[in-house]
């Protein structure tokens, strides 16, 4: 089975092959990203887990979504769509993401099973829904999801 990284450096070759620039560039700094988290001191192993690979990947991409909403303020539309197209290049190793009912339900029964209500819940429900949306969900559609389900 081939892995995640694997995956990024066939890819890699073919985009080279056929001059697809944006897939080239885009591809050569997330893997470029990927070896700098494998050189981090204090890891105990050089090899990152699958896992780990999803998580630099989608770290990758909200930095093309954030450097994407910063161009369309300062209204350089070109650079905003080159960062979005990079976005949804890499959303394509990326797990499918829940949908906003998805998430809403998961909050749901999180907030049921704590019992937490008001702001100060926050932390048990955020506690209970994390595991369960990791790599599926932003953090910050959670944190906006659970904030929502607490308001009384």
């Amino acid at each position: 089975m081939t892995t995640l990284k694997q995956q990024l450096q066939e890819d890699l070759t073919t985009a080279i092959k056929s001059r697809d620039e944006l897939a080239s560039s885009t591809i050569r700094l997330t893997l470029s990203a990927l070896t700098a988290e494998e050189k981090v001191k204090g890891r105990k192993t050089p090899v990152l887990s699958e896992d780990e690979v999803l998580t630099v990947i989608a770290r990758e991409a909200k930095k093309r979504r954030e450097a994407a909403e910063a161009f369309d303020l300062a209204g350089r539309t070109e650079s905003a769509a080159k960062e979005r197209a990079e976005g949804e290049l890499l959303a394509r190793y990326l797990p499918k993401q829940l949908g906003d009912e998805e998430l809403a339900a998961i909050v749901a029964e999180a907030v049921a099973a704590s019992g937490a209500t008001g702001p100060q819940g926050l932390g048990a429900v955020m506690k209970l829904v994390k595991p369960k949306v990791e790599g599926l969900a932003e953090g910050s559609r959670v944190a906006a999801a659970v904030k929502a389900a607490l308001q009384p």
